[in-house]
Order: C-alpha cells, then sequence, then structure tokens
C-alpha cells in the first residue's frame, strides 16, 4: 500500500500530554514531519516501558527541534503559558488537546474525587486548550488547526468507565461546538476517537487493552479488532486532521479503533 507524509516544515505543534502513550507518538510524528514541537505535560519523563529519553531530546537526536514546557492542563494558566511560550517560533499553528487521565471505577464506586479529577484534566483542559490555542490565532490573525483527543467511549459504554465516559462525550461537544463558532476564522476543530490502545495511561493498561479484544486465535464471526492497537497506529489519523488535505474537515471525530465498533 501507498503512504501518505505530511510536510509540516516551519509549523509550531504544541501536543499536551506529549511525554507518554499516544501524545508522544504524536508528537514524534509530527517532529519527524518537519514540525516545531513542544511538549506541554506535568512531566518529561516518559511512563512508557520501552522509552527512555523525553519526548522532546527523542525529536532532537533525530534532527527535529521541539521543547518541554511543564503544563498542568487543568490549569488553564499554565495552557496559556505554553501558548505564549510558542510565539518564539511564531505562535501554535497546531494544538493537540491530548493529556488525559483514567481511574478505573464502577460507577456507585465513583467518588466525588475520583470525579473531578479526571473531569479537570480531560475535558477542562480540552476546554481551555481548546479555547487558549484559538484566542491566540485570532490575534494572531492566523488559521489553525485544533485536534482532541476524545474515546468510543464518547459513544458506547465500558465497564468502570462511566466518569471517563463522561468527559470524554464532552470533548465531542466541545469540538463540535467550537468547530461551529471558530470556522468563521479560519480554524479547524476536529477529535480523534481512540479504541483500545496499549498505553500505561494506568499502571497495568497495556495488558487489559490486549485482552479486551481477545486473543489472535479467537475464531468466530466478531473478530475485529484481532490486536490492541498501538499508540503508533493513531499518528496518520492526527497528521491528516491537521494537513492541507484535511481542510474541508471541522467539526468530525474520526475513530480509530480496529473496527471494534463494528464487531
Amino acid at each position: 500500500m501507498g503512504s501518505i507524509t505530511g510536510d509540516f516544515e516551519d509549523e509550531t505543534v504544541i501536543v499536551t500530554g506529549g511525554s507518554s502513550g499516544i501524545g508522544r507518538a504524536v508528537a514524534l510524528a509530527f517532529g519527524e514531519a518537519g514540525a516545531t514541537v513542544f511538549n506541554a505535560d506535568v512531566r518529561s519523563d516518559p511512563k512508557d516501558l520501552d522509552s527512555e529519553a523525553p519526548t522532546h531530546e527523542a525529536i532532537e537526536e533525530r534532527g527535529g527541534e521541539a521543547e518541554y514546557v511543564e503544563t498542568d492542563v487543568s490549569e488553564p494558566d499554565q495552557l496559556e503559558a505554553v501558548v505564549t511560550a510558542a510565539h518564539e517560533f511564531g505562535g501554535v499553528d497546531v494544538m493537540v488537546n491530548n493529556a488525559g487521565v483514567h481511574v478505573n471505577r464502577e460507577f456507585r464506586e465513583v467518588s466525588r474525587e475520583d470525579f473531578e479529577t479526571v473531569r479537570d484534566v480531560n475535558s477542562r483542559g480540552v476546554f481551555f486548550g481548546t479555547q487558549t490555542a484559538a484566542e491566540d490565532m485570532i490575534e494572531r490573525d492566523e488559521p489553525g488547526v485544533i485536534l482532541n483527543t476524545a474515546s468510543t467511549t464518547a459513544i458506547d459504554p465500558e465497564w468502570e468507565h462511566s466518569h471517563y465516559a463522561a468527559t470524554k462525550g464532552a470533548i465531542r461537544m466541545i469540538t463540535r461546538s467550537a468547530a461551529l463558532e471558530l470556522a468563521q476564522h479560519g480554524i479547524r476543530v476536529n477529535s480523534v476517537a481512540p479504541g483500545p490502545i496499549a498505553t500505561e495511561i494506568t499502571e497495568g493498561w497495556s495488558e487489559r487493552a490486549a485482552e479486551s479484544v481477545g486473543s489472535e486465535e479467537d475464531e468466530g464471526p466478531t473478530t475485529p479488532p484481532t490486536r490492541a492497537g498501538q499508540p503508533e497506529d493513531l499518528t496518520g489519523a492526527y497528521l491528516y486532521l491537521a494537513s492541507e488535505q484535511a481542510d474541508y474537515v471541522t467539526g468530525e471525530q474520526l475513530q480509530v479503533d480496529g473496527g471494534s465498533q463494528i464487531a
């Protein structure tokens, strides 16, 4: 099969939660495509078991340009700080609101603290990340792209995901609402909805994601997907939605789930 490679030379991309998992893979992909990448995360060290160098250092080792800015996305002032830091390279062109947290809890066991922790990072972080990036783009009179990481749980419920799913459903509507109002400013807003992806968003998540899709020896009519997705399986979706090839795409949620929604 052929391949699509993006050219993001002279573009500045902010990825929240870019130290590990999906965010790291997306940041590295934009770096490979020539962008200057800002990793906005609460920690620079990756949680990924097979990763050693922080994301910004890994990009630089491959010949790219990158920065790390310590950022708690639940604090709007810190989101404003990283967007301002991007002015050194001309300002943010692509904002990827990816940072997220998850706490496994059955619905009846979700505490207020659990709910607020997940809400503040996931939906609050995306809302104000989108707003902050959009304001900066408008003030600079520059078009731009905002991409938000949602989840297939925004549509289909999963066990022990009620509070997490609520935030991802919110992200879906934040994306659509922002796309409606920001189109007049030349800003496109879309979301990517991963299915089961083997990351360390919580300890042991990689194993649970793999188990959730069964083994490759399973047979029967409901086979898709045959494996858990890897963070790298998502990078093409982000690069496409950020590229000129997606100029006529806004307000959409692109599901990347290996077919789990049709199984």
